[in-house]
């Protein structure tokens, strides 16, 4: 997302689900949070997919990850969630809608590629793996990141999963095990 300009649509975003006598909502220690940013071009299509794991929705969570992938040219539209004035302050155009949240939020225009997007990691990590762990989370938000990111070229994945088995160099399994941090 760093080569793109234009806008980019952020929101946060929770990996599990509430456990049988746990918590509720945000602060479930089943759920995982992840930041989730689209690129859209002039005319609004999504050109760009970025997410990742954070430990939690403060602003300098939010500030870490705008200054690693967004480009400093480009605006920045939000929700009203205030983890994500960190978006300001790492000096970037932030512009924000509030929603209110709930199920009507998810018709506003302005988030309408994000959420049909965020619908569909989610359906697309459910439908492919029995369990997913928080931990290795990243490993899997980074795949469907890469498909994404390309799917206007999707001949030209072959030979570039090729090209990079051949340049990569033998790894210890502890090495191939770990998730990368955001």
């Amino acid at each position: 997302m760093a080569d793109q300009f234009g806008v980019i649509e952020v929101d946060d975003a929770y990996w599990g689900g509430e456990r049988h006598g746990a918590k509720p909502g945000r602060g479930s220690p089943n759920k995982v949070p992840f930041i989730a940013a689209l690129s859209c071009n002039d005319e609004g299509h999504p050109i760009g997919l970025r997410l990742g794991k954070v430990a939690g929705f403060r602003k300098t969570e939010v500030e870490r990850f705008a200054k690693r992938h967004f480009d400093p040219n480009a605006i920045v539209l939000t929700d009203g969630l205030a983890g994500f004035t960190g978006i300001a302050s790492a000096g970037f155009e932030h512009q924000i809608i509030v929603t209110g949240g709930g199920y009507r939020s998810m018709a506003i225009p302005e988030f309408q590629w994000l959420n049909t997007v965020l619908g569909n990691v989610k359906n697309s990590l459910q439908g492919s793996y029995h369990h997913l762990s928080g931990q290795h989370l990243p490993r899997y938000l980074g795949e469907f990141c890469y498909r994404f990111n390309r799917r206007f070229d999707i001949a030209a994945m072959l030979q570039r999963l090729g090209k990079a088995a051949v340049r990569t160099p033998p790894m210890p399994h502890r090495l191939l095990k770990l998730a990368e941090a955001c």
